[in-house]
């Protein structure tokens, strides 16, 4: 799927963290490499380009970024690459505005809601944050999200006897 020029294009947008393969696909339709660091600037990079974002390969990074831009989830479908169309009807794939790779970074899907849950029963007052790369629901029950430069930020420039629940990479 490559970049088309009029109303039903698509730009293909990839994580930094993924195969030389995708990188040279994204490259070679026009599209980018991000971090997530500047995640939520290459989609809006993107979408002055074409109408659609394919965003591989990591389905939690490109949702949880394009709805904290303002994209509604159901502007967002997730693309299946085992499937024809991507196991998604044609005109669902054609209104949404971003497609997610189904596709996803293993240890980030380790951390789950009941986990934060754990963590404020153990210490009441607690501010859970977490990398983008997490699932929807995670992020959802955080109290932040962003990149590792952003928590790092976040947890430094707190207060002095702050209580941090942070989640990134293990």
């Amino acid at each position: 799927m490559g970049v088309i020029t009029g109303p039903s294009s698509v730009v293909p947008v990839t994580y930094i963290n993924s195969a030389a393969s995708i990188k040279a696909f994204c490259g070679e339709r026009g599209g980018v490499v991000c971090t997530s660091s500047n995640a939520a600037a290459t989609l809006q990079w993107a979408w002055a380009r074409g109408e659609r974002v394919l965003f591989l390969p990591d389905q939690h990074l490109g949702r949880n970024t394009a709805f904290k831009a303002g994209v509604p989830l159901d502007a967002m479908a997730v693309w299946d690459p085992e499937e024809v169309w991507g196991g998604l009807d044609p005109e669902v794939a054609k209104r949404a505005r971003i497609l997610l790779w189904k596709g996803h970074c293993s240890v980030h899907t380790r951390f789950t809601v009941r986990q934060i849950e754990h963590l404020r029963e153990q210490h009441p007052g607690v501010r859970v944050i977490v990398h983008p790369e997490v699932p929807w629901d995670v992020v959802q029950a955080a109290d932040d999200s962003g990149s590792t430069e952003y928590i790092i930020r976040q947890v430094t420039e707190s207060p002095a006897g702050a209580v941090w629940g942070v989640r990134s990479e293990e």
